[in-house]
């Protein structure tokens, strides 16, 4: 700080030695030089303490660097999804990059185990607007890049809704992938995907909702908000995280929300940001999901918002209990690269809760079944079943420290459907695995 403070002083000197006008001049003079020195020197620090941590984050996240990750907290003590503060808040850092299954083996969100909705775009042609959606806007199914699947490139100020065909119940999951692209130091401060879970599936927000604002600036830090509003109800809440998440928008980021009656969690990638146990104060005045966008520019700076893979499903309760009561579970949470046995790994929060019954009481023994769709031949899919089993054994082994003897697996294809293979959301509901008490 010694800069701001020498050229401070000589201008206060000056300040001094002339008449009362030119006093004026130099005192207003000196004030914007002090403040404009001080921010040089806030930006290096700054600078400086961001290359420090991104050092250490490359050191502790990326193979090779030198670095070892933790496998967690297998045993499940702690709070495993991040520090929360007492505004419902992450304070823990949202890590960019690539995930592996050792950093999301704190992943505490579980997935809902009853679909209601699914939608990954498959089923629509290049160009169209998506066919389950709705809006008062436009947009249109893409491709992007090196990127898998398709997207729906939602236009800039739209509204879109995702026709579920009925209202939400009071326990569910809502989880998507989003990729916004071309962000740069030109992005808005203004460009942002809003949340919206309020009252009726019309095109409009003037209704009882609560919604996050995820918020994509890159020149600056703008975080993550959320908001409730109820009629008749003057408590409002209104938090605005303060964490620089511009790193993590670089690349596809996962984004899962929980909502048990009136408890909303919302977390990115594996990091929970947002925990709040009384945001939504009348659970029966929520019943639909709404996104929108606003502040992109596509003609000038190329910059588009995109979604994909959005799954909704009835639950997101603690599957520990229901295993150890009713001896079974069955989850379509548990998910894999497509055609591989790769395990995604969002989907830790259920093998952790697994691994929570199995070291809660030793004597209990597992037999993991995986189940395909109609995708492919009999045989392939019967492989692909079997190895993603086995996949699943394997992360409860290495990750969590099961001992595998006390665990089996086994594959049965696409042979016992629960649902019909024809359509995306069928599909998703046979791509399954259980866990069976033997």
């Amino acid at each position: 700080m010694k800069t701001p403070n020498k050229l401070f002083y000589c201008l206060s000197f000056a300040l001094l030695m002339g008449t009362s006008g030119e006093a004026q001049f130099f005192k207003k003079l000196a004030k914007k030089a002090e403040k404009a020195a001080e921010r040089t020197v806030e930006r290096r620090v700054e600078k400086e303490t961001s290359k420090k941590t991104d050092q250490a984050l490359d050191s502790i996240l990326e193979p090779g660097s030198g670095g070892k990750q933790s496998p967690g907290n297998p045993q499940g003590n702690g709070n495993p999804g991040g520090n929360i503060d007492e505004n419902g808040t992450s304070t823990e850092p949202v890590t960019p990059g690539p995930k592996t299954i050792e950093v999301y083996s704190k992943f505490d969100y579980v997935p809902g185990d009853k679909p209601i909705f699914y939608d990954d775009f498959n089923d629509d042609f290049m160009g169209d607007f998506p066919s389950k959606w709705n809006t008062n806007g436009s947009g249109e199914v893409v491709t992007v890049g090196t990127l898998p699947g398709k997207w729906y490139s939602i236009a800039n100020r739209s509204l879109t809704v995702p026709n579920l065909g009925k209202a939400l119940p009071e326990d569910y999951t809502i989880e998507f992938d989003v990729k916004a692209t071309n962000l740069t130091t030109n992005t808005s401060s203004s460009a942002v995907l809003e949340i919206y879970l309020s009252e009726t599936q019309n095109l409009t927000t003037n209704e009882n909702k609560v919604y996050a604002i995820l918020g994509f600036c890159q020149y600056v830090p703008v975080g993550v908000r959320v908001h409730n509003f109820f009629t008749g109800d003057p408590a409002s809440i209104s938090n605005n995280l303060q964490q620089d998440f511009r790193d993590i928008y670089t690349d596809v980021v996962h984004v899962s929300i929980a909502v048990n009656k009136n408890r909303y969690r919302l977390w990115l990638n594996e990091t929970k940001v947002v925990d709040l146990p009384q945001f939504i104060v009348n659970p029966e005045l929520i019943n639909y999901l709404k996104f929108h966008v606003k502040g992109f520019d596509k003609q000038k700076n190329q910059e588009q918002l995109l979604i994909s893979n959005l799954k909704i499903a009835e639950g997101g309760v603690d599957l520990r209990r229901k295993l150890m009561s009713e001896g079974k579970i069955s989850t379509n949470g548990i998910l894999f690269n497509s055609g591989s046995a790769d395990i995604l790994p969002q989907s830790m929060g259920i093998i952790r809760q697994i691994s929570q019954v199995l070291t809660q009481d030793s004597s209990i023994r597992l037999n993991i079944v995986g189940h395909t769709d109609s995708d492919g031949s009999d045989e392939s899919n019967l492989s692909l079943s079997k190895n993603r089993a086995e996949a699943v054994k394997k992360a409860l082994v290495s990750v969590y420290g099961v001992s595998a003897d006390r665990l089996s697996s086994e594959g049965k294809g696409e042979g016992e459907p629960v649902a019909d293979n024809n359509s995306a959301q069928g599909k998703a509901q046979n791509r399954r695995v259980e866990f069976i008490k033997k």
